[in-house]
């Protein structure tokens, strides 16, 4: 089945992959990196590899390479994992209800490959009042220009 291709207002493609193309993305990743984002998994608090990560940039999503968050929408939450007051693009990010582990959360995926993220709660800082909180191994960290397109 083809889809017709979609754009964000970013101008970003969010064509999902075929099941062809998304096996072979898949195929690049590491045991870790397929059960955190193929099969929705959280990574220990506290030990994922982007969690102090400062620089300027942009953090994409690992499986398809969808920009997801500027690094100027990242802040310290205390909880042990990346978190991000805002998306690069509303539309750059899917929200699912998550019945599992004995509670009610909001997950997060990716909007183009429906890769697993994490999680958003309602409890972030100003300007959104949202803490997007992120699996290290779900992204792609690029450096460079942060405006919209790039």
């Amino acid at each position: 089945m083809n889809h017709a291709p979609e754009h964000s207002a970013s101008g970003h493609d969010l064509t999902p992959p075929s099941p062809e193309e998304k096996a072979a993305l898949a195929a690049r990743l590491t045991g870790e990196e397929r059960r955190v984002i193929l099969n929705q998994g959280t990574e220990p608090p506290f030990c994922g590899g982007l969690l102090n990560h400062k620089e300027e940039g942009v953090y994409h999503c690992r499986l398809c390479e969808l920009p997801l968050f500027r690094a100027e929408a990242k802040f310290d939450s205390g909880t042990g994992w990346p978190s991000f007051t805002q998306p690069y693009d509303p539309a750059h990010i899917r929200e699912v209800r998550d019945g599992g582990h004995g509670m009610i959360r909001v997950e997060i995926r990716c909007a183009r490959c429906d890769g697993h993220l994490g999680h958003v709660f309602d409890d972030g800082p100003a300007p959104t009042g949202r803490r997007y909180c992120l699996n290290s191994v779900s992204l792609v960290f690029r450096g460079g220009a942060t405006r919209s397109g790039t």
